[in-house]
């Protein structure tokens, strides 16, 4: 993982704008709300621009293109020090062994309120509300320990067409401050989906929509045949909260049925991000203190519920998989590859 300078997608260096903390998650939600109803009236209302639908300035019938800002957000002097009482908490309720040493899953957990004050940015084109979670990819370079000040640093870039909307990558990095200059320690790239929202198509958009994970839509049920199971997960319905708590993530998608099926759920669902951390803490050890982790989404994990997961060796390092075990419908997939 080399240093590199954020930029837009037409290779222009972004501007850095440097916050004084982390932002707090709640109120960022709140923001989200707003600016995504601000979003979904513009669309509804007939005669006006609508970002994504727009016509043009010459008229020529073509959407209006979408934006993504042009700053990169980034705070110094992010103590770890008073965290360790956080930390554990955090790794008892992921499986992971109890230490000073901060999982991926964790610099994830701090990173992840900066990526969201982009994405409710007023200039950020799409909803926050809505957004599909469709895939994490992230890189560990060594240990981070309690004790080490961070600088974290968030942008948005990559915004490119899916088959049922846009997508979009939030890239966070995290640096020890110590070591100014250097490449960061930690580097995670999430990727959403926006549904209703188009963006003309290239070639190599076109190549790569195979490649690309769908969502829901990936591995339904009678598909693929389930491998052999190395664990299973017992989730009850405060799965979503204890998580939350951790987290910060209070979505009312996790933590309620009640509040679920406000957004159209039957029950609570897990956060992506714990079953995610939940399988690389299953990995386990041999990961060791460098690798890269990837995870691609697909249906939604219901609380209280179980999941079968299967973790296996593969050519560069491991496997996993995680699914409904009565259904044998695939809820996420992934690798660790140890660098």
């Amino acid at each position: 993982m080399t240093a590199t300078a954020p930029a837009t997608s037409a290779g222009e260096p972004l501007r850095v704008e440097t916050l004084p903390t982390l932002p707090g998650l709640g109120t960022l939600y709140a923001r989200g709300a707003a600016a995504s109803g601000r979003i979904a009236a513009g669309r509804a209302m007939p005669g006006l621009p609508v970002i994504g639908q727009a016509r043009s300035a010459e008229g020529d019938g073509e959407p209006a293109p979408l934006t993504l800002p042009d700053v990169a957000y980034h705070v110094t002097g992010v103590p770890t020090a008073d965290l360790a009482h956080h930390l554990h908490d955090y790794q008892r309720l992921l499986h992971e062994p109890v230490t000073d040493v901060l999982p991926a899953g964790y610099l994830h957990v701090l990173a992840f309120p900066l990526a969201t004050a982009v994405m409710v940015r007023g200039d950020f084109p799409l909803p926050l509300l809505g957004m599909v979670h469709l895939a994490n990819a992230v890189e560990l370079r060594g240990p981070v320990v309690l004790g080490d000040v961070l600088e974290v640093r968030a942008w948005a870039e990559n915004l490119r067409p899916h088959k049922r909307g846009v997508q979009v990558d939030l890239v966070a990095e995290v640096r020890r401050q110590a070591d100014p200059g250097s490449a960061p320690v930690w580097r995670g790239v999430s990727t959403y989906l926006a549904k209703g929202f188009h963006l003309p198509w290239t070639a190599a958009d076109a190549d790569g929509a195979a490649q690309e994970p769908d969502g829901e839509e990936r591995a339904p049920a009678g598909t693929w045949t389930p491998p052999l199971p190395t664990g299973r997960w017992a989730l009850g319905p405060g799965t979503g909260r204890a998580y939350g708590a951790v987290s910060g993530d209070r979505n009312p998608i996790h933590l309620s049925a009640l509040s679920a099926k406000a957004f159209g759920f039957p029950r609570a669902i897990a956060h992506g991000m714990y079953t995610a951390a939940r399988a690389l803490a299953d990995v386990g050890h041999a990961r060791g203190d460098d690798y890269r982790w990837t995870v691609e989404f697909a249906s939604p994990v219901l609380l209280p519920g179980t999941v079968d997961v299967a973790v296996t060796p593969d050519a560069d390092g491991f496997a996993y998989v995680g699914w409904n075990g009565g259904r044998g419908r695939q809820h996420f997939r992934g690798t660790v590859t140890p660098l």
